[in-house]
């Protein structure tokens, strides 16, 4: 499990380091926008584990006490959902170049992207406990007297309820096993 564990962490550490390569390389000299990116290095998580985590977590506490159990799941992965693209969205949100330019990401309206992403996912968020009503769940009904009982199986002789356990039920006439045979045919 260690050499495991260890295997999962080089790639990590590896593009640790090759961050910190390219950092090095567009930090040196120094200029003045290199502190605000050293803010938004350093603000971005402080932010994220000081502000949002918390909000983030009492947010989910109260909408699991207050909804229902059909509704609970899908409106907490939706807020989690809702949560991600809006921090995804807000660097394009806050400024229209706020990221590198790719050829295509600044052809379309953020705005609207986010809004119809949204939108999307908060309709699979409502029909979700919809669908659980109208798509009835496949059941196995177990009468209640039988749930303690031991399957039963073609080679096992039938056992009733009011006899006593090596009392055998099988019809008159059907011959009984030999002393000393088995009766299953697993070979063990």
């Amino acid at each position: 499990m260690k050499t495991a564990r260890a295997l999962l962490a080089l790639p990590g550490l590896a593009a640790l380091a090759w961050g910190v390569v390219l950092f090095v390389e567009y930090a040196f000299p120094l200029r003045p926008d290199v502190f605000g990116t050293v803010g938004w290095i350093i603000g971005g998580p402080l932010l994220n584990d000081g502000v949002v985590a918390p909000l983030t977590a009492v947010l989910g506490i109260i909408l699991a006490r207050v909804l229902r159990p059909p509704w609970r799941v899908p409106v907490v992965t939706g807020t989690v959902i809702t949560g991600v693209l809006l921090i995804l969205a807000f660097p394009l949100l806050w400024r229209p170049y706020g990221t590198p330019p790719m050829p295509g990401l600044h052809d379309g309206n953020p705005a609207l992207g986010l809004a119809l992403t949204l939108a999307a996912v908060w309709l699979l968020v409502v029909l979700t406990p919809l669908a659980r009503r109208v798509v009835l769940p496949i059941t196995r009904v177990v009468p209640p007297d039988a749930r303690d009982a031991p399957p039963i199986t073609r080679d096992a002789p039938s056992i009733t309820r009011d006899a006593p356990p090596d009392t055998r039920t099988d019809p008159p006439g059907t011959p009984a096993d030999p002393p000393g045979t088995r009766t299953d045919r697993s070979g063990t």
